[in-house]
Parts: structure tokens; C-alpha cells; sequence
């Protein structure tokens, strides 16, 4: 599930220059929605590169006809100043709702706004996400028993959208029910909750692997090889680094060389991978030869503890360097190995600790991630695939 956050700005927020700085502050954070009124729509394309929705205006004709002096929002959304907000009081029977009406019969109009303030509005809410691409569930005193309810009910016909005014309560709702909220409408002015609502949503949105020790056979060396230092953007921590290996089923923990040394300079943006024909983690799941990556492809970045993250490439740097050959083996009997550069500044995890390729040694444990082999163009193949 990908998750994302939306921000709220429209008019309820304050005068034009107030919801500048706001929609100002969340494209920096790096927000995915900003919801305005359809008048905005134009000004904030002006600020910068965003998704952008608006409220729908009260002619609800003209809707997907803008003049031209007025820009095009990505999608509608019904519902402020109708029934889904209370300005307009519910009808008894949702088929003479207004809303509803909009929702079902302009295709522009995707997404339907509630403010949960009743019993009556989550059955609203449920009968509106069967034509919503996005349902906005907003309660007044923030609760998490009507989003749980509407999980539960329509999490997999709609876009649950819930609305929030801190990280904390985005935090809660991308966890409810262990599924979440798909994403949040965060109304706020503060560029820090702002941002650390963004970091909620990357944090949900990470894979944690089940990192495992294995057994070193052999540490041998193997002549040279072209070698591949991965470069990227981002500063990696000193536990963090990459999974990689020539096979698949196994890939080994590397350190990003974070560590000084008498020999060479830190390199918190550096991992050197191994040989040109390992393979790489991606986010995705996946995996790419090393030989294969360039500037702006991602790569998954791990620390010991399984935790990930996305980094993008810079650069890949090949050079021809000597070699050696690592295997290990599982707890149940599985052998696999990769080549790694032979160099004191090349580090990986053992049971010691943060240790130099050239000191690992025969019977040493080794972190390592295993998963069922067999890739065709990086990605998982059900076949009889052998590596070896």
C-alpha cells in the first residue's frame, strides 16, 4: 500500500497569504495533495509541482469546463458546504442527496469530504466511497472508533482519506486495524508537523526485513574483477547499508563506508557493492546487477536491524580491483556467496560487530537476509531457477 498526505488549505484556514504559507511549507515537506478551493487552483500550480484537488465550486456545471484564465485541479472533491461537512442537513434517504448526486454523475468529481458527526455520517461516508476513488472521514474530536469502523466496512471499494492535525494522529491512523488509512488530510500551519507527518508517511511505508546470521565456510581470494561502488544521494547512517550478493536467495549485509580511516576519507554516500554482476535490493522487493544501476535509479538502503529506507543513485563507479570470494552457509544448509572488493575499508556485520572484509575469517557469523531465489529482470519467477 502506498501511502500519502494530503494538506489541507483551502479558505477555512485563513486569508490567501496564510494558506500561501502552508501549501509553501508542505510542497518543501514534500507532501503528495494539496486540497484548496477551486479559485487557488491556479496560484498553486504557480508555487510549485504538486497534485492538486479542489473543493467543487457551488455551479456544478461548469465543472471539468474552466475558463481558460482558471487552472484544471487533478480531481474534485464534494462535500464542503453540502451535506458531507453539515452545512446542508442529510436527507433521510441517501439517494436524494445532493452530493451523492455530483459524486455519481461528473466523472471529475472523485473524491466525497465527511465530517464524521453522527452515526449518520459514517453511513454516509460508506454510501459515498462506493463511487469515491478518495472518501474523507474528519471527526471533530479526533477518534479512532469511526475510522476503525470504516476500514473495517469500506477499505477495499475506496481511498480512506482521514483527517488529522498532528503527526501523532497520522501515525495512529496509517496504523488502525493493522491495515490503516490509506492516507491523511492534515490541517496544519506548522512547517514541523507538516513535515513529520511526511516522515510518518515514509516511515509506514517502509519494508522491515528479518535480517538472520550464517555460518562463514570460505574467504578466498579470487583475482580481480570489475567492482561497483554505489553512490548515492542520500547520507547513510554508521549502522546502515546495502543487501547484495551473487545469488539471489542470499544477500549480504555491506556497510556504507561511514567509518574514517588511515587510508581514506569517510564516504557516507557510498557502499562498495562487489563485482559487476551482483545483485542489488531495491525498494520495490526487487533486485538489479550492479552493473546495471545509474544516476536516478533507487536502491534500498538497510541497517542492521532490518530497518529500510529509499536512497537514489548518483553515480555508479566501476573499477577493475582485486577480489575476494565470501560464502556462507544457513542454519538449514543453504550456501550462497558473492564477490566483495579486497580492501581493510570494506566492512560487514558480525557477531563482532562492524567488521573489515579482511578480517573475517572461516567459522565467523555473518549478517545476512535470505528469501525464496529465482529472478528474471530483478523480478520474483516461479520456475526452477539454480544459482550457483
Amino acid at each position: 500500500m502506498t501511502r500519502e498526505v494530503w494538506l489541507k488549505a483551502d479558505d477555512t484556514v485563513g486569508d490567501w497569504e496564510t494558506r500561501k504559507r502552508r501549501i509553501t511549507a508542505g510542497l518543501e515537506a514534500g507532501v503528495d495533495w494539496v486540497l484548496v478551493d477551486e479559485a487557488d487552483v491556479a496560484r498553486v500550480r504557480e508555487l510549485g509541482s504538486v497534485n492538486v484537488a479542489a473543493f467543487t465550486s457551488d455551479d456544478v456545471d461548469v465543472i471539468g469546463e474552466a475558463e481558460a484564465e482558471t487552472a484544471e485541479p487533478d480531481t474534485y472533491v464534494v462535500g464542503k458546504g453540502g451535506e458531507g461537512d453539515g452545512t446542508v442537513e442529510l436527507p433521510s434517504d441517501f439517494s436524494g442527496s445532493a452530493d451523492l448526486t455530483t459524486l455519481r454523475r461528473n466523472d471529475d468529481v472523485r473524491g466525497a469530504y465527511v465530517r464524521i458527526l453522527g452515526k449518520e455520517y459514517e453511513a454516509f461516508a460508506e454510501t459515498a466511497a462506493s463511487d469515491a476513488d478518495y472518501t474523507f472521514v474528519v471527526g471533530e474530536d479526533w477518534t479512532i472508533i469511526p475510522l476503525e469502523n470504516l476500514i473495517a466496512r469500506i477499505g477495499d471499494d475506496t481511498n480512506i482519506v482521514a483527517g488529522v492535525t498532528t503527526a501523532e494522529e497520522a501515525d495512529t491512523a496509517f496504523e488502525t486495524l493493522d491495515i490503516g488509512a490509506d492516507a491523511v488530510l492534515l490541517d496544519s500551519d506548522d512547517p514541523d508537523e507538516i513535515r513529520r507527518t511526511v516522515q510518518v508517511r515514509d516511515q509506514a511505508e517502509r519494508e522491515t526485513l528479518d535480517l538472520e546470521w550464517a555460518d562463514v565456510v570460505d574467504v578466498e581470494e579470487a583475482g580481480a574483477a570489475d567492482r561497483v561502488c554505489v553512490d548515492t544521494g542520500t547520507l547513510m547512517d554508521d549502522d546502515e547499508g546495502m543487501l547484495v550478493g551473487s545469488m539471489s536467495r542470499g544477500l549480504f549485509f555491506v556497510y556504507a563506508e561511514t567509518a574514517e580511516s588511515p587510508y581514506v576519507a569517510s564516504r557516507p554516500f557510498r557502499v562498495n557493492a562487489g563485482a559487476v554482476h551482483a545483485y542489488v535490493r531495491t525498494p520495490d522487493g526487487g533486485t538489479k546487477y550492479l552493473a546495471e544501476l545509474k544516476s536516478g535509479d533507487e536502491v534500498q538502503v538497510v541497517d542492521t536491524e532490518g530497518n529500510t529506507r529509499e536512497a537514489v543513485v548518483g553515480r555508479a563507479k566501476i573499477e577493475r580491483r582485486p577480489m575476494f570470494r565470501l560464502t556462507a552457509e544457513t542454519a538449514d544448509g543453504d550456501r550462497f556467496e558473492t564477490l566483495i572488493q579486497n580492501a581493510e575499508t570494506i566492512k560487514v556485520e558480525t557477531t563482532d560487530g562492524r567488521t573489515p572484509i579482511t578480517e573475517v575469517e572461516a567459522g565467523d557469523e555473518i549478517k545476512v537476509f535470505t528469501q525464496e531465489g529465482g529472478r528474471h529482470f530483478g523480478e520474483k519467477v516461479e520456475e526452477r531457477i539454480i544459482e550457483k
